[in-house]
């Protein structure tokens, strides 16, 4: 039988019925599972056996989730995790060791830079950063030891992308694993593993949820990158609950319809912003004027729900515009079906020195909105509002 399309997918694989015979998924919030005798239970530890053994590693509705977003991905396999952050510390725990060398796209989510700076380091493992869309900088930051290359395409919060065939060349000519977050635009927009990456890495909290109910991340690769992934993570614990895994799951089942309507809405409300006279620079790849604009025509099948702009102000003026706003909530998530808007440089990029922030392009005078599923012309009203106060 071929591969079902992306649709029907989202909605069918994956989940394997009990006796029961129940439609929706079921959730199975036991910590630990009984076994048939003492041999079973030694054969299931040893992994002679397959079956579940105990909720920290193996559960059915965490299973499932795993399954559908594999499939998803196109991807052989799956481990899913508590949050995005910690999808994103087991893929570098679990594949590099000290004395290892990351290469990273210093146009990242504020927290990663931060755990590559204060945490990663620790371990005795180098990271040096580059220009997400210069792929001279990737070449010429290449060492010896480097063993990962790490970058967001489209980056949070501006939107800068990356040719990820061409990277993926480059790092495997140089033996690289190529370690590509997919957060801002899900498999239902772009497919990493489809255009040479070797790891596909998952914030579900945002989009593959939707509705701001949970937190979790996963990671999607080949059997043996994901074995070591999940060695991590079965001995370390930052796994994802079957309570969360139930709520995603169920997310993933409308994922491409609501990033579809995330995609409409955004372009309408960048096409506007860039025309107003309070606004100085609009960033969103769906956008002409974007410089990357054809590169994210050619591998994505959208343009994802988060616009950024700066205004013509400094950062008075961009507290009056949120403080300001009606129908926008004021909160650092995205990916929701409520529309949110934030100041990146004293909220998801806060932490960054101000030499960092000057470097990743994050003013003062930028705001980030995760356009949401509202009517249009209601949002746009909104932002008016705000910016004429």
């Amino acid at each position: 039988m071929s591969k079902k399309k992306f649709d029907t997918d989202a909605v069918r694989s994956g989940y394997q019925r009990t006796e029961q015979q129940e439609h929706s998924e079921a959730i199975f919030t036991t910590s630990s599972f009984v076994f048939d005798s003492a041999e079973q239970a030694e054969k299931r530890f040893s992994n002679q056996e397959k079956g579940n053994v105990y909720s920290r590693f193996t559960n059915p509705t965490v299973d499932a989730f795993e399954r559908k977003l594999a499939s998803l991905e196109n991807g052989e396999s799956c481990v899913a995790t508590a949050s995005g952050m910690s999808s994103i510390f087991a893929t570098i725990m679990g594949l590099l060791s000290p004395g290892d060398h990351i290469v990273a796209s210093r146009s990242m989510f504020g927290t990663t830079i931060v755990l590559l700076d204060k945490i990663v380091s620790r371990f005795g493992i180098e990271v040096d950063y580059v220009n997400l869309s210069d792929i001279n900088e990737w070449k010429v930051a290449i060492k010896s030891n480097t063993k990962m290359f790490l970058l967001e395409t489209p980056s949070n919060p501006l939107g800068e992308v990356i040719d990820i065939s061409n990277l993926s060349k480059l790092s495997k000519t140089n033996d690289i694993l190529l370690a590509v977050d997919n957060c801002l635009l899900t498999p239902a927009l772009q497919k990493p593993l489809d255009l040479g990456a070797d790891i596909s890495i998952q914030s579900a909290t945002k989009y593959i949820d939707g509705q701001g109910r949970s937190l979790a991340g996963a990671v999607i690769s080949n059997q043996k990158i994901i074995d070591e992934i999940r060695l991590f993570t079965r001995s370390t614990g930052p796994t994802l609950s079957p309570f969360n895994a139930w709520v995603v799951l169920k997310g993933l089942e409308t994922l491409r319809i609501r990033m579809e309507a995330h995609g409409s809405n955004a372009l309408k409300f960048a096409n506007w912003l860039q025309n107003h006279k309070e606004v100085k620079k609009v960033f969103y790849t769906g956008l002409k004027s974007h410089p990357h604009h054809e590169i994210a025509k050619k591998q994505q099948e959208g343009f994802g729900g988060i616009v950024s702009f700066e205004l013509q102000g400094g950062k008075a003026k961009a507290f009056d515009v949120i403080n300001n706003v009606k129908i926008m909530s004021i909160s650092a998530n995205l990916g929701d079906t409520k529309t949110t808007i934030t100041h990146p440089a004293s909220t998801t990029h806060g932490r960054l020195p101000p030499e960092q922030k000057v470097e990743s392009g994050i003013t003062d005078s930028l705001l980030r909105v995760s356009v949401g599923l509202e009517d249009i012309d209601d949002l746009i009203n909104d932002m008016n509002n705000a910016l004429l106060v």
